[in-house]
């Protein structure tokens, strides 16, 4: 057994824990990236990527189903799983071969095992393949283990008939009929990719509308969509247990104090995630976490110990690879000694649904209830010629702005690509803009980017391509 001395320790080579082993090389930090399974944490291997393949792939499917209109006909397309899910691999592969090349050509050094403190700064590495067991001994530590999929009473995963994100993305048939348990984003985007495809789906949700963290007319153009392709939504429901019957499991489901069975393929679980700590030995480290289990940090990322830091899923939500990233290089400055503060003004989220969900900053409710005397600007894809030009007319972008100042407070996002509009709009909170800033940025003709400077001008009664509101 060695002892191994290192400036940095970063634990987990995920989203969070890989941009800040590169990042530490770059500032010239003798550094340790260590990662038990594979590099690239849930987001490269099991999540982000993966499962935006399968999305993108799936939406050429339904697109090829529904051009008529526009005067194409196709023949049934013929969909081999076998070979979308070895196209997937072969992405994942690339990406997750990078990751190590990155760090160890930055400057860091990179190892497989699994880390668990002894000491507050002293970790034991653990080797699968038998080696001896390593003490790395670090002034600074970086905790980035991320989050798993959270279990629910009576349905264990087994990843064949009751599975988890993981197991949904590694199916290679198609289900014939698909119960999601959870109405939330992740639930939401598997079960709509496999019901491009085919399948039956059904989503449990116990509260009274799917997507209920975000604005109801948001999730509501979502659930529109799952209808028309056949889909149903059992709100207010509760799955309370499952039996196997013929090959299919037989889900009972309760609403109102009713209780019947939903015949099911495959039952996906996506009720939100927990964060990994266990077999991390951590309570050794002296770390502080909270009722929920996540660890507990201030702007620095830093926890209640000196120099033992955390970032992405483990800290808390919004758990996003993108504010893992954030976060991950922004630790890495403040051990190299810059005076940096994790102070952003919005971290945007998107909802790879169909229509894509996007948003960033405050919405209409969080404003006010920030004292902001509240305008607002909206801007239909109906009226875009780009979305009509590519038949994608479902949704619209809302501008949320201070009445006063007319400064952007927020932007709403559901429609075509709402996923790559967002970043425009998140730049123009992150610098403070005012709604005449977009307003007055030309937008080149005909995109459907142009939706959000025709939002930006509606808000100020200035639109041209739709009604304004009245102002006296």
């Amino acid at each position: 057994m060695a002892t191994i001395q290192k400036t940095a320790l970063v634990i987990g080579a995920g989203t969070g824990g890989y941009p800040c082993a590169i990042r530490l090389g770059q500032l010239g930090v003798d550094a340790m990236l260590v990662e038990k399974a594979n590099a690239g944490g849930v987001c490269l291997n099991v999540g982000c990527i993966p499962s935006k393949a399968l999305i993108s792939a799936t939406k050429l499917v339904h697109k090829a189903q529904h051009a008529s209109n526009m005067g194409v006909t196709f023949a049934a397309p013929k969909v081999d799983m076998k070979q979308m899910q070895a196209w997937k691999g072969g992405i994942v592969k690339k990406l997750t071969g990078g990751v190590q090349s990155l760090v160890k050509g930055n400057g860091s050094e990179y190892r497989q095992a699994t880390a668990e403190f002894l000491e507050p700064h002293r970790v034991r590495l653990t080797y699968a393949d038998g080696r001896p067991e390593d003490i790395v001994e670090a002034k600074h530590i970086v905790i980035a283990t991320g989050s798993l999929p959270i279990e629910i009473p009576g349905f264990a995963i087994d990843q064949r008939r009751i599975v988890d994100s993981t197991g949904a993305l590694d199916l290679d048939t198609i289900p014939g009929e698909m119960i999601v348990i959870g109405g939330g984003y992740i639930g939401l985007e598997l079960g709509q990719t496999f019901q491009r495809l085919g399948t039956k789906l059904t989503v449990i949700e116990g509260l009274d509308r799917i997507l209920a963290t975000m604005d109801k007319d948001l999730g509501d153009l979502v659930a529109k969509q799952i209808k028309a392709d056949g889909g149903e939504i059992l709100t207010g429901t509760k799955a309370i247990g499952w039996r196997d019957q013929g090959g299919k499991a037989m889900v009972q489901v309760e609403t109102g104090g009713q209780t019947r069975e939903v015949p099911a393929d495959v039952v996906l679980v996506a009720v939100g995630r927990r964060p990994i700590t266990k077999g991390l030995g951590i309570e050794k480290s002296g770390v502080k976490l909270d009722a929920k289990g996540f660890v507990v940090v201030d702007e620095r990322m830093q926890t209640n110990v000196p120099g033992i830091y955390a970032v992405g899923d483990v800290v808390g939500q919004p758990m996003l690879a993108h504010k893992a990233s954030h976060e991950g290089e922004l630790v890495a400055e403040v051990i190299a000694g810059k005076k940096r503060v994790n102070d952003v003004r919005t971290i945007p989220a998107v909802v790879f649904t169909e229509p894509e969900i996007a948003t960033a900053g405050l919405s209409r409710s969080e404003a006010e209830a920030k004292g902001h005397k509240v305008s607002e600007g909206k801007f239909p894809f109906a009226a875009s010629g780009r979305a009509m030009a590519i038949d994608e007319t479902k949704g619209f972008v809302r501008v949320i702005a201070d009445a006063g100042d007319e400064r952007v407070l927020g932007v709403q996002i559901v429609g075509p690509e709402a996923s790559d509009l967002i970043s425009e709009a998140a730049l123009a909170i992150e610098m403070g803009a005012y709604v005449p800033d977009l307003g007055l940025t030309i937008h080149p003709h005909p995109t459907l980017a142009e939706a959000l400077m025709e939002a930006a001008k509606h808000a100020i009664g200035e639109a041209i391509h739709i009604a304004n509101p009245r102002r006296h």
